[in-house]
């Protein structure tokens, strides 16, 4: 084995023995024999094979992607240097400046994590959703299943893919703004990240309108509003919307809520009841 494929396997083993169900939001079940997290576990987390996995962490297989490892790293609830010494070890650059920073940060999936009464989505500075809990995926749709392109909150508007959003013509052409003017200024600051440029030039080439309001050179960040969706089981829900920036990187959190004893704040109530759950037909 080489040393970097054992440095690799030891640390994938070491931190998988650090990280409790609890700290993973996996029920602890009864006795377990390792003191963290089940390979079985991580795997499932992580979305990748428990083969694989095993065999990275017995130092048998090579060359791990950087996805996957940025998979591993969100599951093990890495900080931004053991994710940084992660992909060293598997023969990868390091995240560098210029490019977004993806990875969710412990604290930040803590937060994911304990917010359950109220919908919570983590973007990063392309509008890629990175994760939600339970009750935001009720409310917008569940993105468990979705890659890609399809993650991508400003690709999913000018696109007309489908959405729970309740607009008028002239919050449209408000999202439009705010949707081009952030992406704008993202790339300002993260002029090296591949994936954000690809994002701008592709809707630049399939959406007239973005590439309109492109060629203004708007640049600014999102701000907080209120949003009205419609939810098939539930009806019109209109919320507040807040975008907080997790402190050492660009990862938004997302936070839906509704004033205490509002019509809104029972439909949401009844929205943490229902879940994914449809009754509809």
């Amino acid at each position: 084995m080489q040393p970097l494929q054992e440095e690799l396997a030891q640390c994938l083993r070491s931190w998988r023995d650090r990280v409790s169900p609890t700290d993973a939001g996996l029920p602890a079940g009864g006795m377990r024999r390792v003191p963290g997290l089940r390979r079985e576990e991580v795997a499932q987390l992580a979305g990748v094979s428990l083969d694989y996995l095993a065999r990275l962490e017995q130092g048998r297989a090579t060359n791990p992607s950087a996805s996957v490892l940025a998979s591993l790293a969100r599951a093990l609830r890495l900080s931004d240097d053991e994710r940084a010494h992660l992909f060293r070890a598997a023969g990868h650059a390091e995240p560098s400046m210029g490019m977004i920073n993806r990875h969710i940060a412990p604290g930040v999936q803590r937060l994911l994590d304990r917010l359950t009464d109220v919908p919570v989505m983590v973007l990063d500075a392309s509008w890629q959703v990175l994760a939600t809990n339970g009750l935001a995926s009720a409310l917008i749709g569940d993105f468990s299943s979705a890659s890609g392109r399809e993650r991508n909150l400003a690709w999913r508007h000018f696109t007309g893919a489908s959405s729970r959003l309740v607009r008028t013509d002239a919050e449209v052409a408000e999202a439009d703004a705010e949707v081009v003017a952030d992406l704008r200024e993202a790339l300002g600051r993260y002029p090296a990240d591949a994936h954000l440029g690809a994002l701008a030039d592709d809707l630049r080439g399939l959406s007239p309108r973005f590439a309109e309001l492109w060629e203004r050179h708007p640049v600014a960040r999102r701000s907080a509003d209120r949003k009205t969706f419609s939810h098939p089981e539930v009806g019109l829900i209109t919320l507040d919307c807040d975008v907080l920036v997790a402190q050492g990187s660009d990862l938004r959190l997302v936070v839906y809520t509704a004033a205490y004893g509002s019509s809104d704040a029972e439909s949401l109530a009844l929205l943490g009841a229902i879940g994914l759950q449809s009754f509809s037909g």
